[in-house]
């Protein structure tokens, strides 16, 4: 089974898995394990990561980046609108009224959505894997801002599903580098001593995040978040592009903005200079050749210029840090650490406002580009059975309020209540109980929208059916449970009728007018206290799974305690029966959908793994043609005639023209017909080639195997002893086979000695080695053949043998010792030598 994190950031992604060893991150198949978040389209292919992002200036309309901010976001949105001028590639309304991308591919214009996009990034994430894995990868924990909506969150769900991955979990990234940096604390306080209070501070491409959390033994809690969804490295990337198109439209009179192409050259540039700036603060130049128009321009930059120029998004950096505190209600000295990670961190300006902020030394014990997705992978073990990982249980938050609205037929209006409050834990499940006669609609919202990084606070609608009174007309007690998930997905996962029958018919209906707002507040209320006592009691284990509470009614409490003491509850039978949920969700793609998605990126799949077939084909030919058109008037110059060298260069030389023209773009095919039309010409000559270099050891060998097998002939007829167990006839054979196979070497040496290096030889290495081989087989049986066994004369000797401790006996005997006791140890020393003396 796969275990496997993955964090997708808005420029570069990374993949981490866990092995035996620990969590390793790997690289991709450039060696980087760094994998650009770029996805290129071509007329025949798309390429991704690295191939991808060497396209974005020469295919700069079809090359896509940064589109992770697109995600659950209509077409219409203001974020989509600003954000669409300073995109090189074109945004489109989907008939959903999505916002879409549209890129050429194929040589066809087409739409995709920006999950079938994210979903393309996915999938080569996902082979990058399964090469490092040597396996199929399915299971996996992906990373998501923690400011990311309800819609933002089921986009990227869907974008997991097109790729063919189970997302075991959406974890925030704050969170994983809160477990990457925990689960390894050997220090960390015992569960019941004061948390260890650590702040983690996340600075990427393109957002800024902030986590304070609260370190037990075994046990992680967030405690707060707070965000600048578009405060990151890339607007320090545009204040110095911004300032090098205003000095360049000065001094070389050129208007960059109008063209995509310089514009993103100088972005890449800036890029590269801001990175310089962080580790030099003297001046450094910025020289960018044919830049536009043909014009070389050349620019200067330090870093306290720079500074300057960014004062106003340094001071957007303090914000956050003020917002967590103040929620979770601490002081800068209850921080016991401050982690950073991210890139945009390394920036020293940034680096400074931080330490000043918390009055502390920061630290950088993480690393700043792999946290994330090291994190993930570690909460991928945890969940998976294939992993046995340290306890340690993470009890995460709801960065946004929900709350639900819905008809109350006693207000005759609108109701609401707030479900699960700003930092709430998650996941967590709840039970609200309503009263209803008929099917019923709750609407979920975020309740705080100037806090969302979003324009709609819609959640969803959630359609209670088949709701029917009881048998007496009252209303119908219905038990909804409401839920954020692992992936901090809101939903009404369930939803039960309960039904009642009574046992008196005179029994007055139980709580069929408790329907009013300001007691469905009391519930929410009475339910919040609940879940304050329950986290206070709960255990470090329970945090990781979901909660449940059921919100109590306050009136029946009320009702109990005015009845006597003395009266008896009526017998009631209760029967709970499940009541289908029918779900609205804005943008969510439907089944038919998403299954067509998932059918295109097959196609594109098998698209791309046709063309790379066909790329190699071609490749091939090329290869094979600069290869022989240098050897064939170098290395093999002397195995070729002058005709034939002469048509085969002819014949290189039109394939070469032929590539570059005609040959540019054919079938695969087409390719290998060439290629092997090629080498019908060249691999005469190849092997020509090769029979010369391989032909002399080849006999060398042959011969060494005569001489042996002659030499053991010689020695038979010396009768030296070694041989002398070996049958005449046996060793005729020998010298037979010898001498033949030295006549037949002797001859097809004479013949190739006289055959000219431009034909084919008379004889082949392959031959040679043959007969090698057949001589081998004859003649090696007879002469290893082993020398028989004579059985020494031992029988006259063993008396003896078994005499020579008896004589010893007496020996011993005067000595003083007892002759029994001795003679039985004598003997069996005796046995014990009788195998020594069979040896020779």
């Amino acid at each position: 089974m796969s275990v496997v994190g993955i964090d997708v950031g808005y420029q570069s992604c990374y993949i981490a898995v866990a092995r035996a060893g620990g969590i390793e991150t790997v690289a991709n198949e450039y060696s980087d394990r760094c994998t650009p978040a770029c996805i290129s389209f071509g007329p025949k292919n798309r390429s991704v990561g690295a191939a991808a992002k060497s396209q974005v200036i020469s295919n700069a309309r079809n090359t896509l980046q940064g589109f992770k901010r697109f995600h659950g976001r209509a077409y219409s949105d203001p974020f989509v609108q600003a954000e669409k001028s300073s995109l090189a590639y074109e945004l489109v309304q989907l008939p959903t009224g999505a916002a879409g991308i549209k890129a050429m591919y194929l040589e066809e214009e087409r739409h995709f959505t920006v999950e079938q996009v994210t979903g393309m990034l996915l999938t080569k994430l996902k082979e990058t894997a399964e090469s490092a894995l040597k396996k199929p990868v399915v299971d996996c924990v992906v990373a998501v801002p923690c400011f990311y909506t309800d819609a933002e969150r089921r986009s990227v769900m869907e974008a997991t599903q097109i790729a063919g991955l189970n997302c075991l979990r959406l974890i925030n990234e704050t969170t994983a580098v809160a477990l990457a940096y925990g689960i390894y604390k050997q220090d960390l306080p015992a569960p019941e001593e004061k948390p260890r209070i650590v702040v983690f501070i996340d600075m990427g491409h393109s957002a800024f995040q902030v986590s304070v959390c609260a370190f037990n033994k075994g046990k992680l809690k967030v405690l707060a978040t707070a965000f600048d969804s578009s405060l990151g490295g890339k607007k320090f990337d545009d204040v110095l592009v911004n300032y090098f198109c205003e000095e360049f439209g000065k001094k070389y009179k050129l208007d960059i903005k109008s063209n995509i192409r310089p514009l993103l050259r100088l972005a890449q540039e800036c890029e590269k200079l801001k990175k310089l700036m962080s580790a030099n603060a003297s001046d450094l130049p910025l020289n960018i050749e044919c830049f536009m128009n043909d014009i070389d321009v050349a620019g200067k930059m330090n870093r306290s210029h720079f500074e300057e120029m960014c004062d106003g998004i340094l001071a957007r950096v303090e914000a956050p840090f003020r917002s967590v505190l103040e929620q979770a209600k601490l002081k800068k000295e209850d921080i016991y650490a401050v982690e950073i990670v991210g890139g945009g961190t390394r920036i020293p300006a940034v680096k400074e406002r931080i330490t000043k902020f918390f009055g502390k030394e920061i630290s950088t014990t993480l690393n700043a580009d792999e946290a994330v997705t090291r994190g993930c992978a570690l909460q991928c073990a945890i969940l998976s059975p294939a992993f046995k990982v340290r306890e340690f249980s993470i009890t995460d938050l709801v960065s946004f309020p929900i709350s639900l609205k819905w008809n109350s037929p006693a207000e005759e209006g609108l109701s609401d209540c707030e479900v699960f409050p700003k930092n709430h834990a998650a996941p967590f499940s709840k039970v609200l109980t309503f009263y209803r006669k008929e099917p019923f609609t709750l609407e979920a919202y975020y309740n705080s929208p100037k806090e969302l990084p979003y324009p709609d606070p819609t959640i969803g609608q959630f359609m209670i059916q088949k709701v029917v009174p009881q048998a007496d007309g009252s209303s119908s007690k219905v038990k909804v449970k409401v839920r954020v998930n692992l992936h901090g997905i809101f939903s009404v996962s369930s939803a039960s009728l309960v039904e009642i029958h009574k046992a008196d018919e005179n029994e007055e209906p139980m709580e069929t007018d408790v329907t009013t707002k300001e007691e469905e507040k009391m519930q929410v209320e009475a339910e919040q206290q609940k879940h304050e006592e329950n986290q206070q009691n709960s255990q470090a284990d329970n945090t990781s799974n979901s909660e449940e509470m059921e919100i109590s009614q306050p009136g029946t409490k009320d009702k109990k305690m005015d009845q006597p003491p003395q009266a008896k509850k009526p017998k009631v039978k209760t029967n709970t029966v499940d009541l289908p949920i029918e779900n609205y969700l804005p943008w969510q793609i439907g089944k038919d959908a998403l299954n067509s998605f998932i059918e295109n990126e097959g196609k594109m799949i098998m698209q791309d793994k046709l063309e790379k077939e066909r790329n190699d084909a071609k490749n091939a030919v090329e290869e094979y043609v600069y290869e022989m058109r240098d050897k064939v008037c170098s290395v093999y110059e002397m195995f070729v005639s002058e005709d034939d060298r002469n048509s085969f260069t002819l014949r290189l030389e039109d394939t070469e023209n032929w590539l570059y023209e005609d040959g540019e773009d054919q079938s695969k095919q087409v390719y290998i017909d060439k290629l092997t039309e090629l080498k019908n010409m060249g691999q005469p000559i190849k092997t020509r080639f090769q029979e010369f270099e391989e032909r002399p050891k080849a006999f060398e060998e042959l011969g060494k195997q005569i001489q042996q097998y002659m030499k053991v002939v010689l020695s038979y007829r010396n009768e030296e002893e070694q041989y002398n167990h070996l049958d005449a006839t046996d060793i005729a054979k020998v010298e037979k086979c010898a001498s033949e196979a030295m006549e037949w070497m002797n001859n097809k040496m004479n013949l190739q000695s006289k055959q000219s290096l431009t034909v084919d030889p008379v004889v082949k290495t392959k031959e040679i080695r043959a007969k090698t081989q057949e001589l081998t087989v004859t003649c090696n049986p007879i002469v290893t053949k082993a020398k028989p066994k004579v059985e020494p004369p031992k029988e006259e000797q063993v008396p003896a043998e078994q005499n020579g401790p008896v004589d010893g006996e007496g020996d011993v005997a005067k000595q003083g010792h007892q002759p029994a006791e001795h003679n039985g140890n004598t003997s069996s020393e005796a046995e014990k030598k009788l195998p020594d003396m069979d040896i020779d």
